[in-house]
C-alpha cells in the first residue's frame, strides 16, 4: 500500500480512513488494499476528518471529566490503559502508539464521553486490577482479597505484568470483570454491605465469618433468586414457567430446586430483571455559614437515622 500521497499524516491517516468508512475494508487480504483502491482515496479529505490524533492519557483524562467533578462514588478515574480497552471494545479506532496506550481520534473520544451509557460501558468492556476493583466496591483492600481469595465469589478474567522496580521485579497483577464486581451487591444480598464498607481499620471483616463458595457449586433457591431480582417468589415461579431459557437446575429436588447462580445471573441481566448498580446514592449537604458563605460536602452512601423520641437527636450519616 503507496502512502507517499497520505503524509503528513501517513499510517493514522489510513488507520482513520479505514476505522471510519472513508475506505474500504481490505480486499486484498487481511490488512491489504488494492492500488486501486488507494488511489480512488483521497488523502486530503481523510487527513481534514482526523484533526489528531491525541494521547491515550489526554483521551483519558477527558473521559474521567466526563464521568463527572468529583468522580461518581466508587468511580475510578479512566486511566491510558482503559483506552486501550475500549479499542479493544471497538468503541475507538487505534491510530498508532502501541497497543496498550494507542493514540486515538478527537473526535470520537468527545463522542464517546457524551454518551450517557459511559459508565455502564466502561464495566462491560474495562477489567480492574484488586485495589481498583475494591475502590469500584467501596471497601478495603483486604476485604476484597477475601470476596476473590477464600470466599472464591469473583475469578480474573485476564492479568497484566507490572514491574515494581522497587519491589524486585515484574508482578502478575489478576484483573476482574468490572460488571461482575459492581453486581456484587445485587447477587449477594444476605451480606450487610453497608456493614462491610464501614468496617474501620483494624477492625475484622464481617466478610470473615461468612462460608466460602463452594467450587462449580455456588447454588441458589428459588427464594434466593427472588431477593436478587427483588421480587416474590411466585414472581420467579412465574417466570421458571413462562420462559423457556430460564436456566435448568442442578441440584436439588423437584419441590426444592437449586440452580447455578452465575446462571441465573446472566438471565436476569438479559430479561432486564436486575440491572448492574453505578454506585451507593450521593446526596449533597450545605451548610449556610456566616456573611452568606456557603460550604457544600458531599455524602456517599447517605442514610437518615431518625431519634426515637424528639428530644433524641437525627443522624444523618455517609
Amino acid at each position: 500500500m503507496p502512502l507517499a500521497a497520505w503524509r503528513p499524516g501517513g499510517l493514522a491517516a489510513w488507520r482513520w480512513a479505514v476505522g471510519s468508512g472513508l475506505v474500504p475494508p481490505a480486499d486484498a487480504g487481511r490488512g491489504l488494499w488494492s492500488r486501486a483502491v488507494v488511489e480512488a482515496a483521497d488523502p486530503e479529505q481523510v487527513r481534514a476528518a482526523l484533526r489528531g490524533p491525541i494521547g491515550a492519557g489526554v483521551a483519558a483524562d477527558r473521559l474521567t471529566e466526563a464521568l463527572g467533578e468529583p468522580l461518581p462514588i466508587l468511580r475510578p478515574r479512566v486511566t491510558a490503559s482503559v483506552v486501550g480497552h475500549l479499542v479493544r471494545a471497538g468503541l475507538l479506532v487505534c491510530l498508532g502508539g502501541d497497543t496498550q496506550f494507542p493514540d486515538v481520534h478527537p473526535d470520537q473520544v468527545a463522542a464517546l464521553a457524551r454518551r450517557r451509557d459511559l459508565p455502564a460501558l466502561l464495566d462491560r468492556h474495562v477489567p480492574l486490577g484488586p485495589d481498583q476493583a475494591a475502590r469500584r466496591l467501596g471497601v478495603r483492600r483486604t476485604d476484597f482479597d477475601l470476596i476473590a481469595g477464600r470466599l472464591g465469589w469473583l475469578s480474573p478474567v485476564a492479568s497484566v505484568d507490572v514491574d515494581y522496580k522497587h519491589h524486585g521485579g515484574v508482578t502478575a497483577v489478576p484483573l476482574y470483570d468490572a460488571q461482575e464486581i459492581a453486581l456484587l451487591e445485587v447477587v449477594r444480598p444476605s451480606v450487610d454491605w453497608r456493614a462491610v464498607r464501614t468496617v474501620t481499620a483494624g477492625r475484622r471483616s464481617p466478610l470473615a465469618g461468612l462460608h466460602p463458595a463452594a467450587p462449580g457449586g455456588d447454588r441458589v433457591f428459588l427464594a434466593e433468586v427472588a431477593r436478587i431480582a427483588r421480587v416474590g417468589w411466585a414472581a420467579v415461579v412465574n417466570w421458571r414457567r413462562r420462559h423457556p431459557d430460564f436456566p435448568d437446575p442442578v441440584a436439588g429436588t423437584d419441590v426444592h430446586p437449586r440452580f447455578e447462580r452465575r446462571a441465573v445471573v446472566a438471565w436476569l441481566l438479559t430479561h432486564d430483571k436486575i440491572g448492574v448498580p453505578t454506585g451507593p446514592t450521593v446526596a449533597s449537604l450545605v451548610l449556610a455559614g456566616a456573611h452568606g458563605a456557603t460550604h457544600r460536602f458531599r455524602l456517599d452512601d447517605p442514610w437518615l437515622d431518625l431519634a426515637d423520641d424528639a428530644a433524641g437527636e437525627d443522624e444523618l450519616s455517609g
